[in-house]
């Protein structure tokens, strides 16, 4: 069988000269690269306690979702602006080439709530730092964050130091 690494495909110069695209559709359109990347996603959160799973649009939708039909947790969505019908909370986070806003519903979190975060990469860490933000903001705690793949050379996970971070995929440069 293969590793969830050899379903991802590589593809240099893109968005730029010198970076490394590390492309995780690939990983979906293979049905044993999609059952493994849940698999994993799972095996990361094997015995730890909380309570609902909040996943980055999109691809923390796509990655998050099964996980939590499995473990019959509730998912909450972490969406770009003006895509959620209610009252939201909102937070800016930097990204490696600009900056961004996310949002979640005000009361998606209850306090007092233990959250993992799942998304499909850790480059900078920024997305996933805001979301954790957004988490606290409501009074929830974040026991674990979880990716499917990490590029180690952006510091993402010296960003989330103060977090438990599991990543399927370490890739050590950028």
């Amino acid at each position: 069988m293969k590793k969830l690494e050899d379903y991802v495909v590589s593809i240099p110069d893109f968005p730029e000269p010198g970076i490394i695209f590390r492309d995780v559709t690939a990983i979906l359109q293979d049905a044993d690269g999609l059952q493994l990347s849940i698999d994993e996603l799972l095996k990361m959160v094997k015995g730890v306690d909380f309570d609902v799973i909040v996943g980055a649009e999109s691809r923390g939708f796509i990655f998050g979702m099964p996980v939590a039909y499995e473990l019959h947790k509730p998912f909450i969505l972490a969406r770009k602006p003006g895509k959620l019908p209610r009252e939201t909370v909102s937070a800016e986070y930097e990204l490696e080439y600009g900056t961004g806003v996310i949002e979640m519903h005000k009361d998606a979190i209850r306090p007092g709530q233990k959250v993992v975060i799942i998304d499909d990469l850790i480059a900078t860490g920024g997305t996933v730092e805001a979301i954790a933000r957004l988490v606290e903001s409501l009074g929830g705690e974040v026991v674990r964050i979880c990716f499917v793949m990490e590029l180690a050379g952006l510091k993402g996970r010296e960003r989330l130091s103060r977090y438990h971070i599991e990543s399927s995929i370490i890739y050590e440069g950028k």
